[in-house]
């Protein structure tokens, strides 16, 4: 859980084959812990969760919605699946790069939301298991934490389970966060992130 607003500030580097930069500083964060109703490992490791089980520090992809890569930082030691999931960023570098995967120019817009951010910097299953602290192809550098000030919490997007936890961390103001709604279907209880 300390993970998740950590790397609020922090910039994620995307290298290409082609050796172009791609980056971004994190501005939106989800948590998910072991015994997390939301969270894919609260159940047992199968080829499809089995990164989440492994290694703290890993990238975890995953295929959702038919049609969306989602990447997440592993966090606990072996055998504890927990995961942050990288939901936004401010793009930084290789902005023309990320509008043209994309097909995007609003730079507000390229990165704003998790399907969206995997789009933009070219991440898919190939990349599951990266070492995001001493990797090639995709890492998260130091950048400048967001003080705790600056940060709003609030329930997780598009979850149906688990919404007593205050697990989605963004930082307050930014221009550059998801447009997803916070907790479950229309017609159920919600309540919004505070931002």
């Amino acid at each position: 859980m300390e993970v998740a607003p950590d790397l609020l500030g922090r910039t994620l580097v995307r290298a290409l084959p082609d050796g172009s930069r791609l980056a971004g500083r994190i501005v939106e964060v989800e948590a998910y812990e072991p015994g997390d109703a939301a969270s894919h490992g609260n159940r047992r490791m199968t080829d499809f969760n089995a990164t989440m089980f492994g290694a703290p520090g890993r990238l975890y992809v995953y295929f959702t919605y038919g049609n969306h890569w989602m990447m997440n930082v592993v966090t606990r030691p072996r055998g504890d699946a927990s995961a942050v999931l990288l939901r936004a960023v401010e793009p930084i570098d290789g902005i023309p790069i990320m509008e043209a995967n994309r097909g995007r120019s609003l730079v507000t817009d390229l990165c704003s939301g998790p399907g969206k951010l995997t789009k933009a910097l070219a991440v898919d299953k190939s990349l599951d298991g990266t070492d995001l602290v001493r990797g090639h192809d995709v890492w998260i550098e130091a950048g400048d934490p967001v003080a705790a000030e600056h940060i709003a919490v609030g329930i997780r997007v598009g979850v149906s389970v688990g919404l007593d936890k205050d697990w989605r961390f963004v930082e307050r103001g930014s221009g550059f966060l998801s447009k997803g709604k916070p907790g479950p279907p229309s017609g159920s209880r919600r309540r919004r992130t505070t931002t």
